[in-house]
């Protein structure tokens, strides 16, 4: 597609379907796809206690009702027959690592939020802020899996909103990098905490956050080369940590940067940066990165629903001395850090006539 067609977008809405749909992020996802001008919601999936049952008579936890576009659906099965050619995945990890690829040898096209393939080396890991050159991987993944289909993933929730700083200040070359995360209760789905261990407390270990905010991070600063992507060689110590807030992540970074940059060219790196990613993708934020000026901010209760949702806000930029450049970052956990990364990730692919698409 053209920059004119992907401003306009395709003739008619690709038909999409959602794995996991009954789940938070899933439910966040229909309720993005409800009324998409690219997409149009058409098949739900989820696992057998949900199949055979209809949509909206199933417990609803995402803000407002659930869409009509598929209120009155009947749940599916997750199985490939029947469903789209291009399907969205809220799966658990154990789940998608059998079914993911499953749907992609029938030919679906499955854009996931699971953590299964993401450090996959033939399967993309995509901010299209940041690299969404890394889709050519996917000519090297179907011709090794003999597939039709494919997968590409969007990263864990805290890794989205670091890559995307880090990347703002690339060209002050990233060395070394400190973050602690302070993430949301719904981070954890539903039930998610419980209320005894969450309610006036600080969890300080969510298992396996750490190393996918470390190895996520360095493959999507990384470079694409034939069969795979070279990790970014910058060093990442993570510790995450559960607080007792709904939504958004908040994360202090510490940064090493090479060239030694003036606070004011810093502070400029992130006003000025808009990302790789083309224009006219319908959930793409005019601005990714947001600068909070004021000293308390920001704040998840106040700025986590930025560029609905989808912007990252900086405030809080510093000298630090241990590493040079320390800040605080925002990230909306379940739209930026989930169901709006897999979306953005499907508009872009989309706009580079990567999924199925009506001729117009």
């Amino acid at each position: 597609m053209c920059r004119s067609s992907i401003e306009r977008g395709p003739a008619t809405p690709v038909d999409v379907g959602i794995l996991g749909a009954t789940g938070v992020v899933g439910q966040r996802l229909a309720s993005l796809l409800d009324h998409h001008p690219w997409f149009r919601l058409v098949w739900v999936g989820a696992s057998d206690r949900s199949a055979g049952q209809r949509y909206g008579s199933l417990s609803w936890r995402a803000p407002g009702d659930a869409p009509a576009c598929v209120r009155d659906r009947v749940v599916s099965s997750c199985d490939p027959s029947g469903a789209p050619r291009v399907v969205f995945s809220a799966l658990d990890a154990a789940a998608a690592e059998s079914l993911e690829p499953t749907f992609a040898a029938a030919g679906h096209v499955v854009i996931s939020n699971a953590r299964s393939w993401r450090m996959d080396r033939l399967t993309p890991l995509v901010v299209p802020e940041i690299n969404p050159h890394h889709l050519d991987l996917l000519a090297d993944q179907r011709r090794a899996r003999g597939w039709d289909g494919a997968i590409v993933t969007n990263p864990n929730c805290s890794t989205v909103f670091l890559a995307m700083t880090l990347h703002a200040l690339s060209a002050f070359g990233v060395e070394r990098v400190v973050v602690s995360t302070q993430q949301a209760l719904s981070g954890a789905g539903h039930p998610g905490v419980a209320s005894l261990d969450a309610t006036a407390n600080v969890i300080p270990f969510i298992p396996g956050e750490e190393p996918k905010i470390e190895t996520e991070t360095a493959k999507i600063l990384g470079t694409l080369e034939p069969g795979g992507i070279r990790p970014h060689p910058t060093r990442i110590s993570a510790t995450a940590t559960r607080v007792p807030v709904l939504e958004g992540h908040v994360e202090v970074v510490s940064v090493e940067l090479a060239a030694s940059p003036a606070l004011e060219d810093v502070e400029a790196a992130f006003a000025r940066f808009r990302g790789e990613c083309p224009p006219g993708l319908p959930s793409a934020p005019e601005r990714p990165i947001e600068l909070a000026l004021n000293d308390d901010r920001p704040q998840p209760r106040l700025d986590c629903e930025r560029g609905r949702g989808m912007t990252v806000v900086v405030g809080r930029l510093r000298p630090c001395p241990a590493l040079g450049y320390k800040f605080v970052a925002l990230g909306h956990n379940l739209i930026r850090g989930a169901a709006g990364a897999a979306l953005l990730n499907a508009e872009l692919m989309l706009a580079r006539g990567l999924l199925p698409v009506a001729p117009r």
